[in-house]
């Protein structure tokens, strides 16, 4: 189970103390339980949504989103600051792309981004908490933590050292795509409106992907973590957009 808790030590602020130290292959092998984490999370989301359900709406979407970020202590909005900044400011060459995602100061565009995203999960958590649709919140961190084993399985990791190093080399490809199409499936749950929002999330994916390559010739951790942010944004907005128009 050591893979496990690495992973939930990883993306979430839960205090785990490993036993012992874990070898590349563990880290790796973490990846495969990133959408379970995500569903951990989401859970977390949906029961507090339940349990204060009396809160006006507007307080009680404020808690939830702040409550998303405070779970996953900021990782992957850090990631989404970091490569806006360098998409930015890199003027299109990979090598400064590369150079403005080590810089941790945060620039005026990663701030901007920040806000634009946060605005938009906001809006769409009161929409769906208003709609009573809040169980679609279990889903959406488990879809957005699974463009991680998507872009590990598909493209370049860049960086010759780094956290998502020993995840390129030694990835469980065959478990990680059951992983994958498994936690896609989730989303088929919620009928046409969840069938809508995965191929939206698929065409996210393929976009990025194209993107990334054509930047830096492939990922790092940055762009990753800011798939993560972009995939539940897509998500949540193409599934209440499928609501009101089908």
């Amino acid at each position: 189970m050591t893979p496990f808790w690495i992973a939930l030590q990883f993306l979430t602020v839960f205090p785990i103390q490993l036993k012992t130290i874990p070898t590349e292959q563990q880290k790796a092998q973490a990846i495969l339980f990133y959408p379970f984490i995500g569903l951990l999370i989401g859970l977390v989301l949906c029961i507090s949504s339940i349990l204060l359900f009396k809160l006006p709406t507007i307080l009680l979407a404020s808690i939830i989103l702040i409550l998303w970020i405070w779970l996953t202590g900021g990782l992957h909005l850090d990631g989404l600051a970091d490569t806006a900044d360098a998409w930015v400011g890199g003027f299109g060459d990979k090598e400064r792309t590369l150079n403005i995602m080590k810089d941790p100061a945060c620039g005026p565009i990663g701030v901007l981004s920040l806000v634009m995203i946060c605005l938009l999960k906001f809006a769409a958590i009161y929409v769906l908490l208003e709609q009573q649709l809040s169980a679609f919140l279990i889903v959406v961190p488990a879809i957005g933590r699974s463009a991680a084993l998507f872009f590990f399985l598909t493209t370049t990791y860049v960086r010759q050292h780094g956290l998502g190093r020993s995840i390129a080399d030694l990835i469980p490809k065959a478990l990680s795509w059951i992983v994958f199409v498994i936690t896609l499936s989730f989303l088929c749950v919620f009928g046409w409106r969840g069938v809508v929002s995965l191929v939206l999330f698929l065409l996210a994916l393929f976009y990025l992907r194209k993107k990334f390559i054509e930047r830096i010739s492939g990922i790092t951790g940055d762009t990753v973590g800011a798939s993560i942010e972009l995939s539940e944004v897509c998500v949540l907005m193409s599934f209440l957009i499928a609501f009101y128009y089908l």
